[in-house]
């Protein structure tokens, strides 16, 4: 037997572990309601036509070998006008490194900044390769307070108590996966000015920027003024390109603090070789193109959030925040006769064939007894999945 490496072996992924579950059953040829992956594609949403035509046209116009390691400069510059047009914010197409999918951009940040024994302060909870790729490295990440009865706003006190000599860097995930919180400025300046005060890196996450139902996404750099930031986004969701996988890493660095931090980034991007050339150009397309489905996808999510918001607050036993952007809600469990949410989750499938999220899998200690659920289903979707919870709810409560 040939042993894996031993890093290998805390490697946990929960949002596609449980579809493991949820495959058992479907081979037995039961139809499982699926509330847990965020992929508007796997839904009624669809990409927009244009883009696909971009995309097939930069496949005929030759663009099928190696990009460049830092992407197209064309991609690059329009990334830079939409950050300027969108933010206020001046980049020069050297401060963007394209890569594949924001996963990957968080993957080479950690491993260009952490070293073996430094903390990276997350959010709690928090999209789970913050702490499992951190984890990977042999550093260590550490969960941060974000307040429920407050839409999930970030703890700045417990931020600021939990900052020492081996802290690296502050995430920050706005709008937030997997409570669908949208930070207030005031909440991130905040953080800003700690990360300041204690000369350490904000890295803000922003790849739902777009997708707000209520007042306005702030981007970290906008309000950051001489303190440096990483900002990571990509197209993904606001494009409906979840598979094309196209992310961009930005550079906020108007002092020049991060220089050296961004020749090693790009060394590691040099190394990995480049994203997707032809689906780069496509996205050249999406942001020069119309931006229609963008208002339309956000009116559908909210009619989907609102009656996801108030169904399962009216389910015995449960109870959750309104979220304000994003595609995800993450109810609480308020009574509950399993050992832990990750039961229950597993519980809920096995019964009645409804598929979500252990909040666990997102924090261990400020995600447990949670879920989290999609709001991207069709409403006779969520209606059907609420009403078989709430009967299920009112059996195991004995209700």
């Amino acid at each position: 037997m040939i042993s894996p490496s031993k890093r290998t072996k805390e490697i946990s992924y929960a949002i596609r572990e449980v579809v493991v579950y949820a495959r058992k059953l479907e081979k037995k040829g039961i139809k499982v309601l699926k509330m847990n992956i965020g992929d508007p594609i796997a839904y009624d949403f669809d990409t927009p036509q244009h883009m696909k035509e971009a995309l097939y046209k930069a496949a005929l116009d030759g663009y099928n070998g190696y990009a460049p390691s830092e992407g197209y400069e064309v991609l690059r510059e329009e990334i830079a006008k939409r950050e300027k047009r969108r933010n206020g914010v001046d980049y020069d197409i050297d401060d963007i490194c394209i890569t594949t999918g924001v996963t990957e951009a968080l993957q080479i940040f950690l491993a260009a900044c952490l070293d073996e024994g430094d903390e990276l302060l997350v959010p709690g909870p928090t999209y789970p390769p913050y702490n499992l790729i951190t984890a990977f490295h042999g550093a260590k990440p550490v969960p941060y307070a974000t307040i429920e009865e407050e839409q999930w706003q970030p703890d700045v006190d417990d931020i600021r108590k939990k900052i020492n000599e081996r802290t690296k860097a502050i995430i920050i995930i706005n709008p937030n996966n997997p409570t669908g919180a949208l930070y207030s400025p005031k909440v991130i300046k905040e953080i800003i000015d700690v990360a300041a005060e204690h000369n350490i890196l904000v890295v803000s996450d922003e790849i739902y920027d777009d997708i707000v139902f209520e007042g306005k996404q702030y981007a970290t750099a906008s309000l950051a003024k001489d303190v440096p930031i990483i900002t990571f986004n990509g197209f993904s969701k606001v494009y409906l390109v979840p598979g094309w996988r196209v992310g961009y890493a930005l550079f906020y660095n108007p002092n020049g603090e991060l220089d050296e931090l961004k020749e090693a980034y790009l060394r590691i991007a040099r190394a990995r070789l480049c994203a997707n050339s032809v689906c780069q150009l496509a996205m050249v397309s999406a942001l020069k193109g119309s931006q229609k489905h963008i208002e339309e996808m956000v009116r559908k999510l909210k009619k989907r959030r609102d009656y996801a918001y108030k169904r399962i607050n009216e389910i015995e036993g449960l109870s959750t925040a309104k979220p304000q952007g994003a595609f995800y809600i993450f109810p609480k469990i308020e009574k509950s006769v399993w050992k832990n949410d990750k039961e229950f989750v597993l519980d809920v499938l096995n019964e009645i064939h409804v598929l979500f999220v252990h909040g666990s899998g997102f924090c261990p200690i400020y995600g447990k007894n949670h879920f989290r659920a999609v709001i991207l289903p069709p409403i006779e979707m969520m209606e059907e999945a609420f009403n078989r919870l709430e009967e299920f709810m009112k059996r195991r409560l004995g209700k």
